[in-house]
């Protein structure tokens, strides 16, 4: 009884936090989201996207003014390729219909329609209630309907349970129609011939509900090649028991625990975009970043650089099998004259796009690469991976200007904005890629003397970075991005999060200035309204794990609250005005890092090591990451505060056995030996 009172409690507190902060959403004790709608709420409209991995839908739903919900689905099927086979043609169809005005109450339609609330944990849940005619009388809020949507996990389709309950108390009568319809596309459009798209209805009938009593049915969208079966039927029990099943995996896995409750459930929701985004192609499993443009194609931004390090703190062996196939595909592509490795291989493994050219795409592949292999922990994986890192630090090393840092055509931006003719991102990444190979190759037995050179190359590119990029920009002892750039630039972060801290202090306050910082994290340059939510990520992290922890918890808690709990929920998104701040994948394992990497400060060294140096904020007494399984182990780690300058940190591994019980000064990096 007492734990009960102290939950309401707790509850009642959040409700009024949220109240207080303009929140639309609030966290459930289930761990979902939810929305529950009041007349000065609406109209409200959003978009989110879902994924199995044969296909991609993303919602754009809401509610009007006059309470009723309204759905447009978006469905894509990455391996269904439409010709000119390029990364964003495959195959896309949108769904604006209204299963609910399809259905008749006693000859009638559905009236009136009162969205009581929605709810999001993976799936979303929507409970409404309608009115009908009866004889001449309005029944007023006489159905209730749960709609909860979901795509399948392996198939190609997607779900729309519904469920209508009788709340009067005499029977009513049910019509729902056969409903069926297709769309077909030209033989000579595809790259395997001719496709439809099919969506239907899995009941039809008059039903005779009594009171109280429920019809459940379910509407089917999917794709397919002409000449295969249609889909005219699934378990849909079996389908959903799929998708809860993996939510449930990616939820019990990597599990953070801190005192504040939204950068909880934000980081557990970043797992699920982070992870459902890989299709299964005819080249392997590809992680693809989303979007309704970027699928069954593997970039060396969004998953070599970005996501694939994450994913073996994971523990999903299909995000696994995701990375190494990306490394597969860049190493395809490496060959004696160092020309650049294409910036993305697209259209199930079959071509490439190189058309920003040059984006330091090798610094990229490297730094993911050897990252991946030493969290990873698995020695074949790596002797595999070697070849490809050793190639791309040869390639980065020749791209050396006479300043002594990386030249390259732009960067990750593609030119939306100037890089100048070496940035700051490319030799970063090089110079964190260059200290990851020698950790890595003393794993793997490579000679002394190559180790040594590239030991020799980092400190060197280190000099070179503080001496070409170091600058006085508007006033903070930070970074020019570019040779001539006077403006700042959201990308000033990248090194706080390879570990120069030379200009940290002036960084993190040129970052969280008014030059920069706003509602939507960081301007990409100061004086602009464009933001990139990844440069946002990146300074986040790295922020917290240069020191600089108030500022960093303190912005990375408003940036979660606005993405988790405010209008545009529940993923960090991509960009805006681009893209109209899509979800894409790649940026919610950037999210997932800032924990990983900045709170936890966790940097492998090692096949089965890691240093780390924990980041409790002040007025936080303790944070848990558990069920870890990097280093191909499964270990919990546990930080405590025992004073203000003291903590005990713990980690065991989850059969029970200890592996480092101590305490530590604040801001002590400690080494772990699994």
């Amino acid at each position: 009884m007492k734990k009960q009172s102290l939950l309401v409690i707790y509850l009642l507190l959040y409700t009024l936090v949220c109240a207080q902060n303009g929140d639309r959403w609030s966290i459930q004790e289930d761990g979902s989201i939810q929305w529950i709608i009041e007349k000065s709420d609406t109209p409200h409209y959003d978009h989110l996207e879902m994924s199995g991995q044969m296909l991609s839908v993303v919602l754009r739903y809401g509610v009007d003014k006059e309470g009723a919900f309204h759905l447009n689905r978006s469905l894509v099927f990455p391996m269904l390729r439409m010709k000119p086979n390029k990364t964003q043609n495959n195959l896309k169809q949108r769904f604006d219909i209204s299963i609910p005005a399809l259905i008749t109450v006693e000859d009638k339609s559905l009236t009136n329609e009162k969205v009581k609330d929605i709810s999001f944990d993976g799936t979303m849940r929507v409970e409404s209630s309608f009115s009908y005619i009866s004889g001449r009388n309005l029944v007023s809020d006489g159905i209730s309907m749960t709609r909860q949507l979901y795509p399948s996990v392996l198939s190609p389709f997607y779900c729309e349970e519904y469920a209508l309950e009788n709340r009067i108390d005499k029977p009513v009568s049910i019509r729902i129609p056969e409903w069926k319809i297709a769309y077909s596309t030209p033989d000579s459009a595809g790259v395997y011939g001719a496709y439809s798209v099919e969506a239907l209805l899995s009941k039809k009938g008059t039903f005779v509900l009594k009171p109280g009593e429920k019809l459940e049915f379910y509407a089917l969208f999917s794709g397919r090649k002409i000449n295969e079966s249609p889909y005219l039927s699934a378990n849909i029990g079996a389908e959903k028991e799929a998708r809860k099943k993996l939510l449930k995996q990616w939820s019990n896995n990597l599990v953070l625990s801190t005192p504040d409750p939204v950068l909880n459930s934000m980081f557990a929701f970043a797992k699920i975009r982070g992870a459902e985004s890989i299709y299964r192609t005819k080249g392997g499993l590809m992680h693809g970043p989303g979007g309704e443009s970027y699928y069954a194609a593997i970039w060396a931004n969004d998953q070599a650089e970005y996501i694939n390090p994450f994913f073996p703190y994971l523990g999903y062996e299909i995000a696994n099998e995701s990375a190494l196939n990306s490394f597969r595909h860049f190493a395809r592509f490496m060959n004696p004259d160092y020309k650049p490795i294409p910036s993305s291989i697209i259209s199930e493994g079959v071509g490439t796009w190189h058309g920003a050219k040059d984006r330091g795409d090798g610094a990229m592949i490297a730094y993911g690469a050897a990252r991946y292999a030493l969290a990873r922990g698995n020695k074949a994986e790596a002797m595999e991976l070697w070849p490809l890192i050793e190639w791309c630090l040869e390639f980065c090393h020749r791209k050396l200007t006479p300043s002594g840092v990386v030249a390259s055509d732009s960067d990750e931006l593609e030119n939306r904005f100037p890089a100048g003719d070496a940035n700051l991102t490319t030799s970063s990444l090089y110079y964190d890629a260059l200290h990851s190979a020698v950790l890595l190759g003393k794993e793997l037995g490579i000679s002394a003397s190559r180790l040594k050179a590239y030991n020799q190359q980092a400190k060197a590119l280190e000099r070179a970075i503080e001496a070409h990029f170091g600058y006085e920009i508007e006033g903070f002892h930070s970074y020019r991005y570019y040779e001539g750039n006077e403006i700042l630039r959201s990308w000033i972060c990248m090194p706080l999060t390879v570990g120069i801290h030379t200009r940290a202090k002036g960084t993190v306050e040129a970052l969280f200035s008014p030059r920069l910082w706003t509602d939507n994290g960081l301007l990409t340059q100061a004086g602009t309204e464009t933001f990139w939510d990844r440069s946002t990520l990146y300074a986040l992290r790295g922020s917290i794990a240069a020191g600089e922890v108030t500022q960093g918890i303190n912005f990375l808690k408003k940036y979660s609250r606005k993405r988790l709990l405010g209008d545009h929920v529940p993923y960090a998104i991509e960009a805006w005005p681009e893209g109209e701040q899509r979800h894409l994948s790649a940026e919610s394992g950037l999210y997932c890092r800032i924990y990983t990497e900045g709170l936890f400060g966790i940097r492998p060294t090692g096949l089965r090591k890691f240093d780390m140096t924990p980041r409790l904020p002040q007025d936080w007494n303790y944070m848990n990451l558990e069920n870890i399984r990097a280093h191909e182990n499964n270990y919990s780690i546990f930080v405590n505060r025992l004073n203000d300058d003291l903590l005990e940190v713990t980690i065991t591994k989850n059969n029970g056995q200890p592996v480092i019980k101590k305490r530590i000064k604040d801001g002590e990096k400690i080494s772990v030996h699994l």
